[in-house]
């Protein structure tokens, strides 16, 4: 949510009024740092390529079975950090560097990795005065250390794959103690270190203090810096390599930018009020892995660092046309965060798959949803009261669509006090639910996690007493300003604080909630109204730690104790969902995201595919974009054509601001009503689909949408493609995202493949751009020649209504007159798929005129009252005869019908459990 209006009052209990005043129009920057404003981010960018200072002492190497470690010396100051190397299981290289001798610990991010990393054994292959040549593993893999200047390369026979520092900008401000408030032990502790700093000439160059090093200000607040600066940075650069992608979540292109002359791309999650487009400003969420792809290879850098973290792009070839060039490509990427140690996973592939497994190894898989979860959802700020919930509830089924989820935002709380109803707008909070829950349907009310400071409050004062609240800087309870006015910020980094927070899920806890109840978590960056940057004060405290520490964690957290709750709740035995504004890497494993408060204008369509792509390139697959737009109100053709995008996209929700016309789906006119209809049966009839990719991703890693180059990664066109994009592997998306459009023109990747128009059956060959004319009921979707897609066609009123019913099989010929595809089926909610093995996973199969159903799992147990009712085959040839073959060899002659004009065979009834062995034979 955000404010509603150019100004917005908060009130509390006592007479205190806060008047804030907000840009109507679009994001106030001034409100928000550049990377100049931002003191570490100018001190590091201050240092230009060159000559590294750091050295390493190669006399100093320690080897172990799962790591090398060794001293690096930076020869200006004589600070000693420590170096760790470890190679990992799955290809991938472990880089870690922090002081040898800090003044304090540096922190380090925890639980966000899934587990420690499985390593594998470094052993040396030669080593001289200068430089140290580590194994790692087959096909001549080799980590080589230079000594002076330090650098790393990762390189792979004569080829170098990535190289650290190799432009001398790693740069570590070590900790130290204030030269005007140094205690005596801080000075005997910096004797000692100066004695082990003087060079041989008993000379040390320390750095002189520059603006901003112990004490910041910005606007009207000030960071006090006890700790001084503690920055660090570090440089990769990636020969052979034009494209990288990734570092969600910015509302830019899906193909990073080189930000030379600009702002580096920045990572620190904020509640940007009417977000820009294609700026690199930090958003709600931040995910510091990058994806390099070329023909040659795709990669991956993960950045561990849950502090601010501004992240440079520079191209050799960026704005240039290389016709005949000796010169090679190469893109260069720097790190820069405020505090904590430098620990880098680099992931080498070589395929994109690759790296989807490998970075899943590290950070866990997209946690696999409910399925009505996938369905459509349907919210905005606010839906008034009970008797609103259910006339909108009506109106779905009055207008025939479908739907499985309406929103509460927060004005369903009792004053703003989250776990609570308003009492006169919902006095029977059980008996509305149990309205939805008798037509299968579900509610999300929202749990943000600012805390109204109220002695009435039982919420907070449970917090108060259990002394859970963030800290400020002096060690009094930390608070600012949200919607409830006045609030504190639970200390979601603490594990019994969450413990805590999972507990107020319970259904006696949580009164007036049921099972068919789930949770959105909004303004978790933290959003903090007077707050700098509109966020928690950097020095606020979390235990020992600094909020500067920790930030981009905050929202995970809240997720995950979020998460925890409702799984809780039930026993441990239903899948959750709750939907997140705030991420980090790892966030994946609790739930689905958003891109935030966006605005009805077709720039914000557009948009919505990249973020949503670079989100799933990063792990996070269950990504969606209020349809509609947040902000503002749409046209009715920005409406239609924002059902069409979104129905094709990951999380399927329309959402709007408390100051926008209402524009439920049959508020714009019979026309309009029956296209959106039908875009949202769309989405209902590939459920299955959708449902089976959700499945896999959780098992594997991959995304549930990917950009073409990930499939196609030899096939250049594709590499900045960012207007269509594929679901799986076998449906590609082209949505309809100008004004205005009477045609588009979609890229069909793949020489030799062949692409079916889903809604015609047309037949189109790969490897060409084809123009396409429009309507408004148009929707260019193709099915890839190969593939076989389960779908359900009687589509009801929600998804839960159509758990039992029959599935319809697309079969879409490749040039070899074969296909090939899956179906997953389990009980749809629980978590007994994992704990039980009961599903159902087929194996499909088209080939010399034979299809047949073949069991992948053998060892799991689920009978399923679903069966086949027809099976089309598209780009096939008119049998005699087509007969379906039992598991216990009994034969059926099966009803057919044939269109010579399109080539598509349609049997019918072939009435067979879809859990069964069958087979189909065409003669």
């Amino acid at each position: 949510s955000a404010p509603p209006c150019g100004c917005f009052i908060l009130q509390r209990w006592v007479p205190l009024i806060v008047l804030l005043c907000v840009s109507a129009r679009a994001v106030d920057r001034s409100n928000f740092k550049t990377c100049e404003q931002s003191a570490f981010c100018k001190r590091q960018r201050e240092l230009k390529p060159g000559r590294s200072p750091y050295r390493a002492l190669l006399d100093t190497l320690e080897l172990s079975d799962s790591r090398i470690t060794l001293q690096l010396i930076n020869d200006n100051n004589k600070v000693r950090l420590l170096l760790e190397l470890y190679r990992l299981q799955g290809n991938m290289t472990r880089v870690k560097i922090n002081e040898l001798k800090p003044l304090k610990p540096r922190y380090e991010v925890p639980d966000v990795l899934i587990s420690d990393p499985i390593t594998e054994t470094l052993s040396v292959v030669s080593q001289d005065e200068n430089s140290l040549v580590l194994s790692l593993g087959g096909k001549d893999q080799r980590l080589i250390v230079s000594a002076q200047p330090f650098r790393l390369d990762i390189v792979e026979g004569p080829q170098v794959l990535v190289s650290l520092n190799s432009r001398g900008l790693l740069a570590f401000e070590h900790l130290r103690a204030r030269k005007d408030t140094k205690s005596e032990l801080e000075q005997a502790t910096e004797q000692e270190n100066v004695e082990q700093r003087t060079d041989e000439d008993g000379q040390i160059k320390e750095e002189e203090d520059k603006p901003g090093m112990w004490e910041e200000t910005f606007k009207s607040h000030t960071d006090s810096k006890p700790n001084g600066p503690s920055s660090i940075s570090l440089d990769f650069s990636l020969p052979g390599v034009e494209h990288v992608y990734g570092i969600p979540e910015h509302a830019d292109t899906l193909k990073l930018k080189n930000t030379d002359g600009s702002d580096p791309y920045r990572l620190y999650n904020l509640d940007v009020f009417q977000y820009e487009l294609h700026n690199p400003m930090a958003l709600y969420g931040a995910v510091p892995v990058l994806i390099s792809h070329s023909t040659d290879r795709t990669m991956g850098i993960f950045w561990l660092n849950a502090a601010e973290t501004w992240v440079d792009i520079s191209s050799n070839t960026a704005g240039k046309v290389r016709v005949i060039s000796s010169e090679a490509p190469q893109t260069d990427v720097r790190w820069i965060s405020e505090s904590g140690i430098i620990d880098v996973f680099i992931m080498l592939g070589p395929k994109p798959a690759d790296v989807f497994t490998q970075y899943a190894s590290l950070t866990g898989t997209q946690s696999f949803p409910p399925l009505t979860a996938l369905a459509y959802h349907q919210c905005r700020w606010n839906y008034n009261d009970q008797e609103d919930v259910k006339s909108v509830d009506q109106g779905f089924d009055e207008h025939d669509i479908p739907y499985d989820f309406i929103w509460l935002d927060i004005e369903h709380a009792d004053g703003k006090r989250y776990f609570t109803w308003d009492p006169s707008k919902f006095p029977q909070p059980k008996e509305m639910l149990q309205g939805l829950m008798d037509k299968r349907r579900k509610l999300v009310a929202i749990v943000d996690p600012h805390i109204r400071v109220d002695n009435g409050y039982k919420i907070h004062n449970e917090i108060l007493s259990k002394n859970f609240y963030v800290k400020n800087k002096d060690g009094g309870d930390y608070e600012g300003w949200c919607w409830p006015g006045n609030s504190g910020y639970p200390d979601f980094t603490n594990p019994e604080m969450r413990a805590w927070w999972a507990s107020k899920f319970a259904y006696e806890q949580y009164e007036g909630s049921m099972e068919n109840q789930y949770v959105w978590n909004d303004m978790n960056e933290p959003s903090v109204f007077n707050g700098p940057e509109v966020t928690m004060h950097k020095d606020a405290l979390h235990g020992g730690w600094e909020h500067r520490d920790v930030h981009n964690l905050y929202g995970l957290y809240v997720q995950k104790a979020t998460a925890d709750g409702l799984v809780e709740r039930s026993g441990g035995v239903e899948r959750p969902f709750v939907l997140t504004r705030a991420f980090f890497a790892g966030s994946q494993r609790y739930g689905a995201v958003w891109t935030g408060d966006n605005a009805a204008e077709w720039g914000h369509l557009k948009i919505s595919i990249p973020m949503c792509l670079s989100l799933g390139l990063a792990g996070i697959s269950f990504c969606g974009a209020d349809v509609g737009g947040f902000f503002k109100h749409p046209s009715a053709e920005l409406l239609v054509r924002w059902y069409q995008a979104g129905a094709y996209q990951p999380f399927f929700r329309a959402h709007a601001h408390i100051d926008t016309p209402r524009r439920e789906p049959w508020l714009f006119g019979p026309e309009n009503t029956a296209l959106i209809r039908e875009a949202i049966r769309q989405r209902y009839a590939l459920l299955p689909y959708w449902y089976q990719l959700f499945y896999n991703a959780h098992r594997t890693g991959y995304p549930v949408v990917r950009p073409l180059w990930v499939e196609y990664p030899n096939d250049v066109a594709t590499f900045s493609i960012e207007d269509e994009y594929l679901i799986g592997k076998d449906l590609l998306v082209h949505p309809v995202t100008d004004e205005g459009a009477t045609a588009v023109t979609a890229y069909l990747p793949g020489k030799g493949e062949v692409w079916y128009d889903v809604h015609t059956f047309q037949k189109h060959d790969g490897e060409q751009s084809l123009y396409i004319p429009v309507t408004m009921s148009s929707i260019p979707v193709f099915q890839r020649g190969g593939s076989i897609i389960c779908r359900k066609d009687r589509v009801r009123r929600s998804s839960s209504c159509m758990e039992n019913d029959p599935y319809t099989l697309y079969a879409a010929l490749n040039s070899q007159g074969s296909a090939e595809g899956e179906l997953y089926i389990d009980d749809f909610h629980t978590f007994n798929f994992e704990k039980a093995k009961q599903f159902v996973h087929r194996h499909l199969s088209f080939s010399a005129n034979t299809l047949s159903s073949r069991n992948l799992a053998p060892d799991s147990q689920f009978s399923t009252a679903s069966w086949i009712e027809k099976i089309v085959i598209i780009g096939g040839s008119q049998p005699s005869s087509a007969t379906l073959k039992n598991a216990d060899d009994t034969e059926s002659a099966l009803e057919f019908e044939f269109d010579s004009t399109l080539a598509v065979l349609t049997l019918r009834k072939p009435g067979v459990n879809a859990a069964a062995d069958w087979t189909v034979i065409l003669r």
